[in-house]
């Protein structure tokens, strides 16, 4: 990784929330940003933000996500994720995230990844795959 992945890099994205990004399970009349969604949302903005800090070969696994889903976002609505590097120790890179729509804060996550090399991620999983299959 490189040394360009400070604290206080910050990163912003805006996620159109559709009919796929909602819970069904309310009915259609009650659809709003579904929680594990905003998960995947938090962990892709930050893995954006840290994709110009990579060396070659290398990518990032999410190893935590502690989240507050602190309000409805309807069909429609726009939700802005800012990711924000607050501790960089090694190969670990440690966010704060919140989450807006137009009106309200409506998430807030604390969110741990982990820069790999993705030739030695590889080879781990095929070792796991072997052992498995024997």
């Amino acid at each position: 990784m490189k040394d360009s992945l400070t604290v206080g890099t910050a990163h912003e994205e805006k996620y159109d929330i559709d009919t796929e990004r909602t819970i069904a399970f309310m009915g259609d009349d009650l659809r709003v940003y579904a929680t594990p969604n905003m998960v995947r949302d938090v962990e892709n903005t930050c893995r954006n933000l840290m994709m110009a800090h990579y060396d070659d070969g290398e990518d990032s696994v999410g190893a935590h996500v502690k989240i507050d889903h602190m309000g409805a976002t309807l069909i429609g609505q726009v939700v802005t994720i800012t990711a924000k590097v607050v501790e960089v120790e090694g190969p670990r890179v440690t966010f704060e995230v919140e989450c807006h729509d137009e009106l309200d804060q409506v998430g807030k996550a604390l969110h741990v990844r982990f820069v790999i090399d993705k030739a030695k991620q590889g080879e781990r999983l095929t070792r796991k795959k072997a052992r498995l299959a024997g």
